[in-house]
């Protein structure tokens, strides 16, 4: 494949652009619209075991992502069942997370009334993982079986691959939410991990009617949303996502992992510290006989806040360590991936263990600088 200068201004420069600018010039109008309805986060009126912020700030970012992703999409990729699907999915979520930033719901409503249905409307739409490749060689097929019914038409079910698919879309969502406690924190490494995912897209064959410079411009797009919303929402922060744009994020990248057929693999690796946080909370949750879904204070940036690091800090920490791992997943194969989010999952809980120390060495020093978010 050749990428001469009009195909990157075409799939790569332009969506980007679009995206960034579109979501970045609709924020203002969101915060006015969140103001007056009232989708606010208020620590006072709605308590919260994983807050880090003491001050009033509007919710709803998801609604502004969601413009300035729907419009570049509607600009430079073909419509397709499988953008029906996508577009479906995100608006599915976008409207719960209205909901969610206006009254807390309850967190199996979220499961099951958002995080599922939006992944069923992508998978049904032709986002599914036709196989797995191997690490250490070969590649383990999800398409073998197949159930084909008559109605209205012949339609055809990979049980096996689309069942993968909904549990990686579901698990991507709520892995990656968990990881926006912070300003900024979010949109920074889910903007790089989009990035460094259509780079990696470029070339790769897609699934049927979904070509390559598809799933790559729909990265683009992902990437330049999220850094849109990225200069309202750093330190101190002017908007919060909601979990409208934590789900939308999450959801995101799943499904471009998937539509890029080999770059699951990849985003486990760029994605590896929100995902082996995740991990190490949900275990700690269950084995304290907690609901694996209920948030609590025990993420690895609530233990780098409460050792004093300040919240501009952590969410670089996380900007860096994404951009790391997308730049070792541009020259790394696929064993050598996997040996490396090993490395990684190692090292964290070292980290881990040695700030559960440290915590108990002094005193905690409250949520870092001061000023929660």
């Amino acid at each position: 494949m050749i990428l001469n200068p009009g195909f990157i201004k075409n799939i790569v420069a332009w969506p980007f652009a679009t995206a960034f600018f579109l979501t970045f010039i609709a924020v203002p109008a969101v915060i006015s619209l969140a103001n007056y309805l009232y989708l606010v986060d208020n620590p006072k009126v709605r308590p919260h075991a994983a807050h880090t912020e003491e001050r009033v700030i509007p919710r709803a970012g998801g609604l502004a992502i969601l413009f300035g992703l729907l419009a570049a999409i509607f600009l430079f990729i073909p419509f397709s069942k499988q953008m029906v699907g996508i577009v479906s999915g995100a608006v599915v979520l976008v409207i719960i997370g209205l909901i969610d930033d206006y009254r807390d719901t309850n967190p199996y409503v979220r499961l099951f009334g958002a995080n599922l249905i939006a992944a069923l409307l992508a998978v049904g739409a032709g986002a599914g993982i036709p196989y797995i490749t191997n690490p250490f060689g070969g590649v383990i097929h999800l398409d073998t079986l197949r159930i084909t019914v008559n109605f209205l038409g012949q339609h055809s079910f990979l049980p096996l691959a689309d069942l993968a698919s909904v549990v990686w879309i579901v698990w991507v969502m709520n892995m990656v939410g968990w990881s926006g406690g912070v300003d900024g924190q979010l949109p920074g490494f889910v903007g790089i991990a989009a990035f460094f995912i259509g780079i990696l897209s470029l070339g790769q064959i897609g699934v049927d009617n979904f070509p390559y410079w598809t799933v790559a411009a729909l990265s683009f797009i992902t990437a330049g949303a999220y850094f849109g919303f990225l200069p309202w929402n750093f330190y101190p922060q002017k908007i919060m996502p909601g979990y409208g744009g934590k789900a939308l994020a999450g959801f995101l990248l799943a499904v471009i992992s998937v539509l890029s057929v080999t770059k699951i693999g990849t985003a486990i690796l760029v994605l590896g510290v929100p995902m082996i946080d995740a991990v190490y909370v949900m275990i700690g949750r269950i084995l304290k006989h907690q609901s694996p879904v209920w948030d609590s204070r025990t993420h690895l940036h609530h233990k780098l806040l409460d050792i004093g690091w300040s919240k501009r800090r952590v969410a670089l920490f996380y900007w860096v360590v994404s951009a790391i791992l997308g730049a070792a997943a541009l020259i790394l194969n696929g064993r050598q991936k996997f040996f490396a989010f090993v490395f990684l999952a190692v090292t964290f809980l070292m980290v881990v263990l040695w700030l559960s120390l440290y915590s108990h060495w002094r005193a905690p020093s409250g949520f870092g600088n001061g000023s929660k978010t």
